[in-house]
């Protein structure tokens, strides 16, 4: 206690600076302190007296540009091996905050904050720590704009401005409660669970992020506006860190399981036993580069894979990642097209990672063994996927990625190149040139990808993008999600936006027209017309109170390839393929509603659409449900439900109808253990 006042007297006694961001203090100097709080939700200790204080919030979304409806307060300081956040949400509306005792990245129905740490200083990604007002967390990785991922996406949602990606799991502490003027919460992130630069004294980007339920508001710390290609590069900093102290950073993580099996014999049955041995490790190198080692992992604790409507498809459906080996630093095999997609990778024998940023340039490498069942010649598959990128400015990049699939003697090796420009703030470009080279025992062949993006407007009122994608049929990616080959596509969109007065019932009308054309690749560029074209036009208006409303209103063409139906017969006769389907309008209507204890969002789609196995024309109608109930803090229910029914035009039969009801249901006995339950029956009638 005596050292404890020795420190704290050292440092002036009044209390800590104040950077307000709407007076654009956004440099915050950090106290240090040869000390520790305890973290129980109350800021009584000393330290947060002289805390620096982040205070003068700004409205985000839906409009941006204004002072925060309610006031918060964020103080921080740090010690040598952790820095410390402390909360202080007010509301000035009554009792309106939601809290409640969710599983751990389940908060975004509460009210909740989140601190994003650009540790790097790059203005690319952030490691993102959030919690609810009980000190519930939520964390993952904040990456500006909205990237293709090896995930295929992200998993906790995209925005317009980031994408969140919740698969990582960081240690961090944190408690809060609800108080009368709002909520507190105290959190502790150790520097062990943090890659950052290392340099000493060094510079972290920082950003507060507040979501507030019953107005469906979010608020940021520093002013940041939506006419900006870059969401990171409006963060404010903690500026002169020195002296932080990681520690050793290894992890082992042993399992043990059984499979049993058993059949019917006579008298009784017959049950044999299957043990499993595996393990995992962690390793922090260096505070700017990690590795993580697998051996013969077990997945069968990861939550089922969302259904979806399998009929009437003509190319692969695509699944996120959910395996906990490979989700850690996942966002830095991000790639444009998807060219590194880790779910190619089944059931690993063995797998190795290494991950982290060296001076300005990322490095993520990942190499796996898979299973012989997952071979075409017996042998046991080896992959190796590598991703560099190269920071160029304040927020532009250069990046390479390099894939290699050996299965025996045949190969598949795929490199690419690709460069994202920001310019004029609100403006990016991007372009990605990528070639494949596969080996089978049939013979070889080569192929090219190549995309395009001219320009991408991010400007407040008015933005548009335009782009140009084509693939060779010849290209072939077995470690990424490539589902279609032989086409350029192309991409505009143009997009209005108009913002109510404060109190308004419109606060934010947007609406977009979209017009997407596929060509033959060989054909693009040879006046040949279209094999596919797409005008869609969204409406999206966000109302006061959280809800949201969307209506879109769309007319397609659709070609049949001639080469699908190659042996098609009609009695003796060879089918004739018919002309392609232009003029097929369609329409959806989309409800969101607010973040309460019951909320849901309905889509109905109703639309004339190809049925491709016959060649033919059909009307499809479309609907998904979900419904979430939160009845108790500790209990939450989710239903879903996706029903799709496609007719024949030529005389109303039906073709296919697609039921798939699913239920979650989660009891959190603690904050740390929690019971699940998942059933989901996929139906699926094609006539």
């Amino acid at each position: 206690m005596l050292a404890l006042v020795l420190v704290l007297q050292s440092i002036a006694p009044d209390s800590g600076l104040v950077y307000n961001g709407l007076a654009k203090r956004l440099d915050a100097r950090l106290p240090r302190f040869e000390a520790e709080a305890k973290i129980d939700g109350v800021l009584d200790e000393p330290m947060w007296r002289r805390a620096a204080r982040l205070t003068g919030f700004s409205q985000y979304r839906p409009v941006d540009g204004r002072p925060a409806e309610d006031s918060t307060e964020v103080l921080v300081w740090y010690a040598p091996d952790a820095i410390y956040f402390g909360i202080r949400a007010f509301e000035r509306h009554g009792t309106v905050v939601r809290a409640t005792l969710a599983d751990r990245d389940n908060i975004d129905a509460d009210d909740h904050v989140a601190i994003l740490l650009d540790t790097y200083l790059d203005h690319r990604r952030a490691t993102m720590f959030a919690v609810n007002p009980l000190g519930v967390q939520e964390d993952g990785v904040w990456s500006d704009g909205v990237a293709a991922g090896a995930a295929g996406g992200p998993s906790a949602g995209g925005r317009f401005d980031a994408t969140i990606d919740l698969n990582p799991d960081y240690v961090y502490e944190s408690r809060g409660r609800v108080t009368e003027r709002g909520y507190e919460v105290e959190v502790r992130i150790p520097f062990k669970s943090l890659r950052y630069q290392s340099a000493d004294p060094q510079d972290w980007g920082i950003q507060i992020v507040r979501s507030v339920q019953h107005s469906g508001y979010e608020e940021t710390w520093t002013p940041a506006v939506r006419a900006n290609a870059s969401f990171l590069i409006q963060s404010g900093r903690l500026v002169g860190l020195a002296a932080l102290r990681r520690g050793l950073v290894l992890d082992l993580t042993p399992e043990f399981t059984t499979k049993v099996d058993g059949a019917p014999t006579t008298p009784g049955y017959d049950y044999r036993g299957t043990p499993e041995v595996a393990g995992n490790l962690r390793w922090g190198l260096t505070q700017n580069l990690g590795a993580t080692a697998t051996a013969n992992p077990d997945f069968s604790q990861v939550e089922a894979d969302v259904g979806q409507v399998t009929l009437n498809q003509r190319f692969a459906l695509f699944y996120p990642e959910k395996r906990p080996f490979f989700l850690e630093g996942l966002e830095q095999f991000d790639t444009p097209n998807s060219l590194i997609y880790t779910r190619r990778i089944v059931q690993p024998v063995f797998g190795a990672k290494l991950a982290g940023k060296v001076g300005g340039t990322g490095i993520a490498y990942l190499g796996a063994v898979d299973n012989s069942d997952q071979s075409a010649t017996g042998a046991h598959p080896i992959y190796n996927m590598l991703r560099l990128r190269r920071d160029l400015g304040p927020t532009s990049t250069l990046g390479l990625a390099y894939t290699d699939r050996i299965d025996g003697d045949d190969y598949n090796r795929v490199l690419g190149v690709d460069a994202h420009v920001v310019w004029r703030k609100i403006w990016f470009s991007e372009v990605q040139v990528a070639s494949a080279w596969t080996r089978v025992a049939g013979g070889g062949r080569a192929g090219k990808l190549w995309t395009v993006t001219f320009g991408d407007r991010t400007g407040r009122a008015y933005g548009n993008h335009f782009e140009l994608l084509g693939i060779e049929r010849s290209f072939q990616d077995t470690s990424g999600f490539v589902n279609r080959t032989d086409f350029v596509a192309g991409r505009t969109y143009n997009r209005f936006s108009w913002y109510g007065r404060p109190g308004a019932l419109v606060e934010q009308l947007t609406a977009i027209v979209h017009f997407a054309p596929i060509w033959r690749y060989h054909d693009f560029g040879r006046l040949h017309g279209t094999i596919e074209d797409t005008l869609e036009n969204f409406w999206i208006a966000n109302l006061r109170g959280g809800w949201q409303a969307q209506v879109t209103l769309s007319l397609n063409h659709f070609g049949f390839e001639a080469a699908d139906y190659a042996g098609y017969t009609v009695g003796a006769a060879p089918f004739a393929v018919p002309h392609d389907l232009y003029h097929l309008p369609g329409g959806a209507f989309i409800v969101n509603t607010p973040n309460r204890a019951v909320s849901g969002s309905v889509v109905v789609g109703y639309s004339a659409a190809p049925i491709f196995p016959e060649a033919s024309e059909g009307r499809q109608i479309a609907v998904t449900t979900v419904a979430a109930l939160r009845p108790t803090p500790a209990l939450r229910l989710e239903a879903r439900w996706v029903h799709q029914r496609l007719t024949r035009a030529r005389d109303g039969s039906r073709f296919l109808t697609a039921n798939i009801p699913r239920l979650k249901l989660e009891y959190q006995l603690t904050r740390a253990i929690f019971v699940r339950y998942i059933g989901q029956y996929f139906a699926e009638d094609q006539v």
